[in-house]
């Protein structure tokens, strides 16, 4: 597979990840199996797509400690990924940012992915209780300790807060300039796809010009880019879709376009291509730093999605998806 860069220090990781959240936490619980989820995980490896996107709060735990299972036979194959700064409670998600904490929490993801060093250490939510300066220092002196090689910041919370418009992304800004005085960010994790392409006003040129990585959360659009859903069919209540706009059975099916679209120009590259392979190639042509991050949790999908680095799209190509509809439903 091509190789990409993240970050000054040139980190080279897979043109695709693979995101690992939907193996154990967030999409439906009942078809989440630890052994085909594992199987993803070596398929992913065997293909060169070697960054492997996890987090704490993922199960809460469960999702670093199945990633683990996996690293502790095939490290040297993998870019590790991991967040901190989000605690899971009953019915809620909390920040916590507080220096202390991330230094504990980072041991703790060392122990439960059986390795180390991570890769890439990620600030999840900037917690509104703590500067951020001091979030990103304790980060900062994890490097220093050699337990984390780089440091990412997520702007994929963005959705929550959704304004109309291109600074949608203002406030992400103001916080990676703040960060960037402390210590250099090499990466950062923002929903880019093509059904919510807002990063591409400012945030995602923020990021070119300084060099820093990009990785493209959700860029199979929570797996409607992917056309295997059908409109009316539901989901199951623990299934973040159950309650997301996009995903109401009218929503679904106004945005068929979309999917037709990508069909339309995956026909013309083979019949064996599928619009889940249009929709990750046209991530990928946003730019050289660009890695796109989908997430599965199915062998057969993971194979898939790492084949999409080699798909071109032509200049057509792309003017024919820039020209598809706009994604209908509010985020909020």
């Amino acid at each position: 597979m091509e190789r990409r860069t993240i970050g000054a220090a040139a980190l080279a990781v897979g043109a695709v990840g693979l995101g690992c959240m939907p193996m154990s936490w967030a999409y439906s619980t009942s078809r989440q199996r630890g052994d085909e989820s594992l199987r993803a995980l070596h398929r992913a490896l065997d293909l060169g797509a070697t960054l492997l996107d996890t987090a704490d709060m993922y199960g809460p735990f469960t999702n670093e400690l199945l990633v683990g299972r996996v690293l502790k036979e095939r490290r040297a194959e993998a870019f590790v990924s991991t967040k901190v700064g989000l605690l899971v409670g009953e019915q809620h998600i909390v920040a916590n940012g507080r220096p202390g904490y991330v230094k504990r929490a980072c041991d703790a993801s060392l122990r439960r992915l059986q390795t180390d060093v991570i890769d890439l250490y990620q600030l999840h939510r900037a917690d509104p209780e703590v500067p951020v300066e001091e979030t990103w220092g304790a980060m900062a002196d994890l490097v220093q300790a050699g337990k984390v090689r780089a440091l990412g910041f997520c702007a994929v919370g963005a959705r929550g807060g959704r304004r109309s418009g291109n600074r949608l992304y203002d406030a992400t800004i103001r916080q990676l300039q703040r960060i960037q005085q402390v210590f250099p960010v090499s990466a950062v994790e923002a929903e880019l796809s093509v059904w919510s392409p807002e990063a591409l006003d400012t945030l995602l040129p923020w990021c070119e010009t300084r060099g820093i990585g990009f990785l493209a959360a959700m860029p199979l659009g929570n797996g409607f880019l992917t056309g295997t859903l059908t409109p009316g069919e539901g989901f199951e209540p623990d299934d973040m879709r159950a309650r997301h706009p996009r995903f109401t059975a009218e929503m679904m099916a106004a945005n068929q376009p979309i999917v037709v679209g990508l069909r339309r120009v995956a026909a013309r590259h083979g019949a064996e291509v599928t619009p889940a392979q249009v929709a990750l190639a046209w991530t990928l042509a946003q730019g050289r730093h660009v890695v796109p991050v989908p997430g599965t949790k199915r062998e057969r999908w993971a194979g898939q999605n790492a084949a999409a680095a080699d798909l071109r799209l032509s200049p057509q190509d792309l003017a024919e998806i820039a020209g598809l509809p706009r994604a209908q439903g509010s985020w909020d």
